[in-house]
Order: C-alpha cells, then structure tokens, then sequence
C-alpha cells in the first residue's frame, strides 16, 4: 500500500475539519448525521478527524446530508475551469480503445 503524503494528510485534516462545522452549523448531532447517511457514529468521526479509511461513498453520503455533495462533486470537474474546457476541447477523445 502507498504511504500517504503529508499533503494528503493535511487535506484530509482540512477536509473533515469542514465536514465538522457544516454539522455544527446545521446544528446536527454526529449520531444523527450518521443515522441520516447510513453510516455508523464511529465512521463519522473517522470522516471528522481525517483518517482516510472511509470510503468516498460513505464520505458522498455525509456531504449529501450535508448539503454540499453537489458543490463538492461540481468542484470536480474540469470543464467547469477554463484550463479544462481548453485541452478537453482539443484532447478529449470521443471513445477510448483498448490499443491492439
């Protein structure tokens, strides 16, 4: 398994960090948070403190309960920079074969 780097540690502190104060400022309960995601209280505070076990699904769920998931997921993706839409207008190929 590939060692995390401290950036990567640092953004999931950065990224649970911000999980912890969109549940305070909802004035939700981990537990309740939790129960509304699916998940157990103990994967939410994985999610809160950064330990970067949890899955991306169960991370999604949260941000749904939240009311982020679609500013995250929108975050994501490149065309809606102007340096994504740029080289996706010139490289973005139309189907990917498998050469052979």
């Amino acid at each position: 398994m590939a060692r995390t780097s401290h950036r990567t540690h640092r953004d999931l502190a950065s990224i649970g960090e911000h999980v912890r104060n969109w549940r305070k400022i909802h004035g939700l309960t981990a537990q309740l948070v939790a129960d509304r995601a699916g998940i157990t209280r103990t994967t939410l505070r994985n999610i809160e403190n950064g330990t970067g076990t949890v899955s991306l699904e169960n991370t999604l769920a949260v941000l749904r309960v939240l009311g982020v998931a679609d500013a995250v997921v929108g975050a994501t993706d490149p065309l809606t920079t102007e340096m994504g839409r740029f080289h996706a207008e010139r490289t973005l190929p139309q189907r990917v074969r498998i050469p052979g």
